[in-house]
C-alpha cells in the first residue's frame, strides 16, 4: 500500500511541478514535466492481480549481488514481511524475480519499469537510451 500511494503522490508532484501558484518559486527556464517510471512490482502484478508489461527493462546482472546485499541491510522490511506475510525470504524473492525479468530479454537478471506517459509527459523512453 505505501508503495502504490508513494508512486500516486509522485505523479501528482510531477504533474504540477509546473503549474502556476503551486510554489513561490519561479520556474526554470526550459522546464518541463519530468520522466516518470513505476518500478515493477513483486510478482509482476498490479493491484488488480493484472500481469504488469514493462515499457523498459534494465539488465541488472552484473549488480544482483550488490543489490541483495543492500537489501540484506533493509532490517525493517525483513521483520515486517515476517511478521505481515509470514514469510522471511525477501532476499530469494528478489532473486526469482530478477531472473523471471532477465528471462524476458535474455539476460540472468533485469530490473522492469513501466513509463507514465499520460497527457503532457514525455512520450520518449530516456532510461532506456541512458542504459543501452
Amino acid at each position: 500500500m505505501d508503495h502504490e500511494m508513494s508512486s500516486l503522490l509522485g505523479r501528482a508532484a510531477s504533474f504540477l511541478y509546473g503549474a502556476p501558484n503551486c510554489s513561490h518559486f519561479p520556474l526554470l527556464e526550459g522546464s518541463q514535466i519530468p520522466y516518470l517510471y513505476y518500478c515493477d512490482a513483486l510478482e509482476a502484478k498490479d493491484p488488480l492481480g493484472n500481469r504488469i508489461q514493462p515499457t523498459t527493462y534494465v539488465d541488472i546482472t552484473d549488480e544482483l549481488e550488490k543489490k541483495a546485499e543492500m537489501l540484506a541491510c533493509h532490517d525493517s522490511q525483513r521483520q515486517w514481511l515476517l511478521d505481515h506475510h509470514g514469510i522471511d525470504e525477501y532476499l530469494n524473492a528478489m532473486r526469482r524475480h530478477a531472473a523471471m525479468r532477465g528471462e524476458e530479454i535474455g539476460v540472468a537478471a533485469a530490473e522492469a519499469f513501466v513509463q507514465h506517459r499520460g497527457h503532457a509527459y514525455p512520450q520518449d523512453d530516456l532510461l532506456k537510451e541512458l542504459f543501452s
